[in-house]
């Protein structure tokens, strides 16, 4: 079984810029370069058979390259506490509208549909049980913006967790056209 989820991988100079930020909170656990990704679309567990499903109904989609930036900074919370600390990108539209597609192609080999709302962002901490310091952070790097960059593809990822956290590794990438 592979745990899986669409994603798409930031640029080197937008990875580059988040790495800089990361920094000044004791408890965070920070995302190394190769975690650092856009989500698209949660999987989960898949075998042999459903994967080859997913790699033919991810090739099916059709779906325009499009810009984005980085645009501000922000945090999910979890029963109360803060669970992640995200880099916010805009414009949303296009994101949603290829989220869209993909949850469409997902759910058509067999993958329930989304249920939650989509929200674009690029996770660059998580928590555990305690998360001070935010606020000086969140003042300090609330305004962080990019440059636009292009979206020319996504990808397929497969985790795996480790003691160290989860090792992200790419199994295919979908041009966009």
């Amino acid at each position: 079984m592979q745990r899986l989820f669409v994603a798409i991988q930031p640029p080197d100079a937008i990875r580059r810029q988040l790495l800089s930020l990361m920094g000044g909170i004791a408890c965070a656990r920070w995302q190394r370069d190769d975690q650092l990704h856009l989500t698209l679309r949660f999987i989960g567990e898949a075998d042999r058979h459903l994967f080859a499903d997913v790699t033919a109904a991810l090739g099916r989609i059709h779906h325009p390259r499009f810009e984005v930036t980085l645009d501000g900074i922000g945090q999910f919370d979890r029963r109360g506490r803060v669970d992640n600390l995200w880099v916010g990108v805009t414009p949303h539209q296009p994101l949603k509208t290829l989220h869209n597609k993909i949850d469409q192609a997902l759910t058509a080999v067999g993958i329930p549909p989304e249920t939650r709302n989509y929200h674009p962002h690029i996770t660059i901490a998580r928590f555990g049980r305690e998360a001070g310091g935010m606020m000086g952070f969140m003042a300090d790097a609330g305004g962080v913006r990019s440059p636009p960059f292009e979206i020319y593809d996504f990808c397929l990822y497969e985790s795996q967790p480790t003691q160290d956290g989860s090792v992200y590794t790419i199994v295919e990438r979908y041009a966009l056209d």
